[in-house]
């Protein structure tokens, strides 16, 4: 870390313009892709007018965090490749485009969280709980996941970060600091994968009772069995996706914490590294509207149509028992 006294402080250029071209096209043109799909996405669901429905906000939403993340990657991409020396040893040009790239990313993992919780609240809606998300309440999500979102990513740029401080700067991230790195990744992180793997999980569940229950009714299981299938398969391409996505960038931060190592003696295998984590996140931006677009039609209307199906069934049998 450059804080420590072995540590030269002396900027030179070490970026070879090959390795920076190689690094630097590629990530331009993931967040250009990016930037396209998750704009389609938001153009489809405003002209179609589905904005009425919880989950339609959810899945919009989703689209727009992706779409400020990939416009900020876009921008952190441009500046590494004029200038790819500002990416290692810090500068006041990175801090802006850092902060929203932060924001941009919680954004989109509070969503992801919002909408496996939505999903969870839709099928278990019949069993249990008496709570129905309604499109106000999807609002109010929405709000409360960006106002979050802001105030922890604007931190660095409301004082926390290490510009005139190197006994804490990051390595990686810099003009970061180390601490404020640890205090955004780790619990982000572990929510981003504890609640999705739970809340498709209790799902999964879910159908498979009310498959059993209408099997014990002497009722077809066909369609249930059709609907656990999608949801397991949706659900594990979510999981892996959020898991392949976020967690190099998670063992780059650990990584972060805990070397002693200078800049140069990092270079080039560790920052290499750093430049893929971000192209894995943004292929993160560039899966979801695959995932959560085009699957979420054929999964939504198998949740509907099951809805329906386990609420006549239940009361046949109700009446049958009697």
């Amino acid at each position: 870390m450059n804080g420590y006294p072995n540590c030269s402080a002396n900027h030179t250029k070490i970026w070879s313009h090959y390795l920076v071209l190689a690094l630097g096209i590629p990530q331009l043109t993931i967040n250009i892709a990016s930037v396209i799909f998750n704009c389609t996405v938001i153009f489809t669901r405003m002209a179609t007018k589905d904005l009425h429905k919880p989950i339609s906000i959810l899945f919009c939403n989703l689209a727009l965090s992706d779409l400020f993340t990939s416009f900020s990657g876009f921008w952190i991409s441009m500046l590494f490749i004029t200038n790819p020396d500002i990416t290692i040893f810090g500068s006041k040009d990175m801090l802006a485009p850092y902060a929203l790239y932060t924001m941009s990313i919680l954004s989109t993992i509070y969503n992801l969280v919002s909408i496996g919780i939505e999903r969870y609240l839709a099928v278990a809606e019949s069993m249990r709980t008496r709570f129905r998300v309604a499109r106000k309440h999807s609002i109010a999500v929405v709000l409360i996941n960006w106002v979050l979102a802001f105030f922890l990513g604007c931190l660095p740029l409301m004082g926390w970060n290490c510009l005139h401080m190197e006994k804490n700067l990051s390595v990686l991230y810099s003009p970061f600091c180390v601490d404020y790195l640890i205090f955004i990744a780790i619990p982000n992180v572990v929510v981003a994968f504890i609640i999705p793997l739970f809340t498709y999980l209790r799902i999964i569940i879910i159908l498979r009772k009310r498959k059993l229950r209408m099997k014990a009714c002497g009722q077809a299981t066909g369609t249930y069995k059709s609907a656990e299938i999608q949801v397991a398969r949706t659900s594990i391409f979510i999981w892996l996706l959020t898991l392949i996505s976020y967690a190099p960038f998670f063992a780059g931060v650990i990584f972060d914490a805990t070397n002693h190592q200078c800049h140069i003696d990092l270079y080039p295998g560790v920052y290499i590294f750093r430049n893929c984590t971000a192209m894995l996140i943004t292929m993160n931006c560039l899966g979801n509207p695959i995932i959560y677009t085009l699957k979420a039609k054929i999964l939504g209307a198998k949740l509907k149509a099951l809805k329906c199906l386990s609420t006549n069934h239940v009361r046949a049998c109700t009446i049958e028992n009697i």
